[in-house]
């Protein structure tokens, strides 16, 4: 499912904004971006997303703007003092040599040190909590998100399981003519092989015709149809993820339809079943966009 959530706070030492993002995924997959020296809070927060959200793949994005300068520059005087003592030695050795200039001297490696003020053990605990926080409010917003968008696709998904159902009764409806229809198909087809149609034994022929219409039973298929509508709705009445459980009988759908398609000796049977077999298509794309 998709969502977006954005949640933002500040301390004394830096301002943060978290950001997640959700677009659709048949399992769960979480990927983190975290400032440098924030690592240790990627257990944490991929902790707390598996604990909400079961599908999708989800991104969280975390910056930090510190309010504070986290490093100085100072001199190092040990290193100075050795340069200057350099430099008073070479002009004694070389009066007419050029003087240093400032610049240069403060150029020279270990002349300037920068030391990182890095927050105190406290400060970074406190920090961390807040942040986490901030990720539970950044959650809570992408879970309604999602929950909004769930219940708009659960409209669309009873309309199409409400069309399945009109199909597969039609089809019940013209599977229940077929029996005859095939008889009669039979009878014609022997009428063009033979002369006389009569010399043909009639209890031949019934067990003929019922061995292809045994064949051509479709009632099997639509009774497990029937079966997996009352499943699906069933289902999507839940308040427990049932994404992945609705993709499997979207799985038995097909299966039903194929076989419907594969048995069928009539062209409108067909159709219907073709009809079945891009409304349960349809069907089983919106089903990947639900938890």
């Amino acid at each position: 499912m998709t969502g977006f959530a954005r949640a933002d706070g500040s301390t004394e030492t830096c301002t943060w904004g978290w950001e997640a993002k959700s677009v659709n995924g048949k399992g769960l997959d979480v990927r983190l971006r975290l400032p440098r020296g924030f690592d240790a809070l990627e257990a944490s927060a991929r902790d707390r997303v598996a604990k909400r959200f079961k599908r999708g793949n989800i991104s969280l994005n975390l910056d930090i703007t510190w309010t504070r300068p986290l490093s100085q520059v100072r001199i190092n005087d040990d290193v100075l003092d050795q340069v200057l003592a350099a430099v008073d030695k070479v002009q004694t050795a070389r009066p007419d040599a050029r003087p240093p200039s400032v610049d240069g001297i403060l150029g020279l490696r270990g002349v300037l040190e920068q030391i990182d003020d890095e927050p105190t053990p406290d400060e970074r605990e406190a920090l961390e909590g807040d942040l986490l926080a901030g990720l539970e409010q950044t959650l809570d917003q992408l879970a309604d998100g999602r929950e909004a968008e769930g219940q708009r696709l659960g409209g669309v998904l009873h309309d199409q399981l409400a069309e399945i159902e009109t199909l597969s009764e039609q089809a019940g409806d013209l599977a229940s003519t077929q029996p005859e229809a095939i008889r009669e198909r039979l009878v014609q087809q022997i009428e063009q092989l033979t002369l006389d149609a009569s010399a043909i034994d009639p209890a031949r022929l019934a067990q003929e015709a019922a061995l292809i219409m045994t064949k051509a039973d479709v009632r099997e298929e639509l009774d497990r149809l029937s079966a997996h509508i009352a499943a699906a709705r069933d289902l999507l009445g839940e308040a427990e993820p049932v994404g992945r459980r609705l993709d499997f009988l979207c799985q038995e759908f097909n299966r039903e339809a194929n076989t419907l398609c594969s048995k069928s000796s009539d062209t409108e049977l067909t159709r219907i079943g073709l009809d079945l077999k891009a409304v349960i298509e349809q069907f089983r794309e919106q089903v990947q966009n639900i938890e």
